[in-house]
């Protein structure tokens, strides 16, 4: 097996998730797209994939159902959101400003809250990497696709 092998070849939202808006319904197929398309996951002590992941919320908790492509459990995993909040509400705010910034601002203004945007992005990405430590091993670029994802999860459009 090969390093390959241990990449997540499918992102699925559970019906937990719900849906959304057309927006955000695309935003959140961006980020699968993204996700599977550059990935590096791997489920500590198992052998390879390629996997399916299957995220559902339950009671304010994060779950990571891991499975083989061919449907062989993997590992559920979850992950209490808690930890996430405060970066994920700091996220949405500097989102807000970077689009409204984009409209009637200087340039190097934008730049200015868009490097603020990518620090508390990596923030969130790092601690996500923090949370999955000892049972998922992921690279930071997946982290960042992956807390991305879990933003979009929470955003109403």
């Amino acid at each position: 097996m090969g390093r390959a092998d241990f990449r997540l070849s499918d992102v699925v939202l559970d019906d937990s998730i719900g849906r959304s808006t057309p927006d955000v319904e695309h935003e959140r197929a961006v980020a699968i797209f993204d996700l599977v398309e550059e990935n590096s996951f791997e489920p500590v002590g198992h052998a390879g994939g390629p996997y399916k992941l299957r995220l559902s919320l339950v009671d304010s908790k994060l779950v990571l159902g891991i499975t083989t492509e061919k449907g062989e459990e993997v590992a559920t995993h979850i992950l209490s959101l808690t930890p996430f909040r405060r970066i994920i509400k700091d996220y949405f705010m500097i989102c807000e400003s970077y689009y409204e910034a984009i409209r009637s601002s200087s340039p190097s203004r934008i730049e200015a809250i868009d490097m603020g945007r990518r620090g508390i992005h990596n923030e969130g990405s790092q601690t996500l990497m923090d949370r999955l430590n000892g049972k998922i091993r992921v690279d930071f670029d997946t982290a960042r696709r992956l807390f991305t994802l879990v933003c979009v999860l929470y955003w109403r459009g």
